[in-house]
């Protein structure tokens, strides 16, 4: 006989639908998707009226989001901006100490954005702005494998054999850093430069990295990230990337619209001559007034080195004048010079002398 089969086992059941709700505020650019956790743990996250305290919960487009009170905005398309930050900065939202932070200096058209990785307060140059979560920890995840350069200033004068231990990998307090491109650019006096590059972004792991083998920096400006450049930027400028790279470099499609319209550049405050930007309200500084067509120069960059200056700009060059000079024909009425005869004039064209001698009188009549 035959066992009668048994009932199939029951289907597994399906997976709730939509995405988590931290995800979806990470999207719709309201905090990085680790923020948006610790805003729903505080309440101040409620989905269709009723405030929730843990993230593990899945929404959809029929749900009714609000965060603070205040209806979730429609996702936005995934945007990306250069930004140039001026040493002195903080890259956080807030900061405990009171110091200026890189969004206290931002535009004041520019959405929320967040930052793609930090630079330390005492570093410069190129750090990545995003109006999208998920775009940002893309970018941030060591699997992404970009390649971030660094110009480095350092005091003292080494040698290429003293930076080797930075090739091949170094271990700094109990923390092993990965081997790093170093190139020794050029001694400049009590300075040396380099250009360095990593793969992974540490707390001030070039710092601490070249302090481990006896040097110090300086100076420390990013020059890249990827394939993003710093550029022309001056500190404090902002620049939008175009839609079509993104879809190069990353696979989006954002705008493809707009894919022809040019970068704007957008600039809100640049740092002052000590290389702190202008807080936010603060009176401008007077700016000497410009000649007409003429491109002032751009203001220092941190650390005293000035910056080239801009070339001439908006004037056309002086026509040169003829080898020649133009007969009387050509030349207007109003600059001819008449031309005395040559019998009231020497050999430079000058008046002749008075006579020493008195001209002689009438003569006097005869008595």
């Amino acid at each position: 006989m035959t066992e009668p089969k048994k009932p199939a086992a029951p289907a597994a059941t399906n997976a709730p639908e939509g995405e988590r709700i931290a995800k979806v505020l990470s999207r719709a650019g309201v905090a990085s998707r680790r923020e948006a956790e610790r805003m729903i743990e505080l309440g101040q996250v409620a989905v269709n009226g009723k405030l929730i305290d843990s993230p593990a919960l899945n929404v959809t487009a029929k749900d009714r989001i609000t965060v603070d009170g205040k209806p979730l905005a429609a996702a936005e398309p995934a945007r990306l901006w250069l930004y140039y930050k001026p040493e002195g900065l903080v890259t956080s939202a807030s900061d405990e100490k009171g110091r200026d932070t890189v969004f206290d200096h931002l535009p004041e058209d520019l959405p929320r954005v967040m930052s793609v990785g930090r630079l330390d307060l005492n570093s410069e140059g190129l750090l990545l702005l995003t109006n999208d979560g998920e775009l940002k920890r893309k970018l941030e995840l060591p699997s992404t494998g970009w390649l971030r350069k660094y110009r480095v200033r350092i005091k003292g004068n080494p040698t290429d054999p003293d930076l080797e231990p930075l090739r091949r990998g170094i271990t700094v307090e109990g923390e092993t850093f990965q081997p790093m491109i170093v190139i020794l650019d050029r001694i400049q006096g009590a300075n040396a430069w380099l250009t360095v590059g990593l793969r992974e972004g540490k707390n001030r792991e070039i710092r601490r990295a070249i302090a481990a083998i006896g040097l110090t920096v300086n100076r420390l400006i990013r020059i890249s990230y990827g394939p993003f450049r710093l550029g022309e930027l001056q500190p404090g400028e902002v620049e939008e990337v175009k839609p079509r790279v993104l879809r190069d470099q990353l696979g989006l499609d954002p705008r493809s619209e707009e894919d022809e319209k040019p970068a704007r550049k957008v600039v809100r405050s640049r740092p002052d001559a000590a290389g702190k930007a202008a807080k936010p309200g603060a009176a401008p500084a007077a700016k000497p007034a410009a000649r007409a067509g003429w491109a002032t120069a751009a203001p220092a960059k941190p650390g005293g080195i000035p910056p080239k200056a801009k070339s001439f700009v908006g004037r056309s060059p002086k026509p040169k004048l003829p080898a020649t000079a133009p007969d009387a024909a050509e030349t207007p009425a109003f600059r001819r010079k008449p031309v005395a005869a040559k019998s009231q004039t020497g050999a430079r064209g000058m008046a002749p002398a008075k006579s020493a001698t008195k001209p002689p009188g009438k003569p006097k009549p005869r008595g």
